[in-house]
């Protein structure tokens, strides 16, 4: 953990699209069929296409109001056992999805001696193993509220998203003491924007057009990872 009176300088990742190739929806969508036969996976997994259109035009309107619908669909399902599919998630899905150059591009800023930070939307128990992967510092997560062992399909936080993103990296620096201007962020999205913006080392990977945009107007480091 860091050490609250201790001056550092910290570097905040992202995580979807950021660290790996992977978004929310792939998260639940794994979780969901792990246990089924191999056909009625493939059957339910068709018939859940159009859920993800549906999912894909409330992200263009609203990247915040789609992670409160999104999460709706974990309502219901056991916490702890799907908490237990986290490990088995990363290690045979996530883990072949993570681009070597963020493993090379932490190293170097722990070798510099920052403190590592990821800054996600993703849920707690998902992102734990690509934490203990890294071996990052502090993960900042949102978390589903559970009730009589099963979730609810709410969180228990606005979700992690754009200014989200930025309020809770302002805080975090502020309680331990962090220099926002000497630190680093890393995103790949404009929803990324705002936690981008208030470092003073922003850093895009793969971005999309605005962003791209975004980040050769300001001059902004940036880094295109296979």
């Amino acid at each position: 953990m860091l050490n609250s009176n201790e001056k550092k300088t910290v570097a905040f990742f992202d995580v979807d699209g950021t660290l790996l190739k992977s978004t929310i929806v792939h998260y639940y969508i794994w979780m969901r069929s792990a246990k089924f036969w191999s056909p009625l996976k493939l059957i339910w997994i068709v018939g859940y296409l159009p859920k993800i259109l549906y999912y894909l035009i409330l992200d263009k309107i609203s990247r915040p109001l789609f992670n409160k619908v999104f999460y709706r669909s974990y309502r219901g399902m056991n916490a702890a056992e799907i908490k237990g599919l986290a490990t088995e998630m990363f290690e045979t899905y996530l883990r072949p999805k993570i681009f070597s150059e963020a493993v090379s591009e932490i190293q170097e800023h722990k070798q510099q001696g920052r403190s590592i930070v990821l800054v996600t939307g993703s849920i707690d128990f998902i992102v734990q193993p690509i934490a203990d992967y890294f071996d990052v510092d502090v993960a900042l997560t949102p978390q589903l509220r559970e009730e009589n062992g099963k979730f609810t399909g709410e969180l228990t936080t606005a979700p992690l998203i754009g200014e989200q993103k930025a309020e809770a990296i302002q805080a975090f620096a502020e309680q331990h003491n962090i220099s926002l201007k000497d630190s680093y962020a890393y995103g790949d999205s404009q929803s990324d924007l705002p936690m981008l913006e208030c470092v003073g080392n922003p850093v895009v990977v793969n971005p999309g057009k605005s962003l791209r945009e975004k980040a050769l107007d300001s001059g902004w480091e940036m880094h295109e990872w296979l």
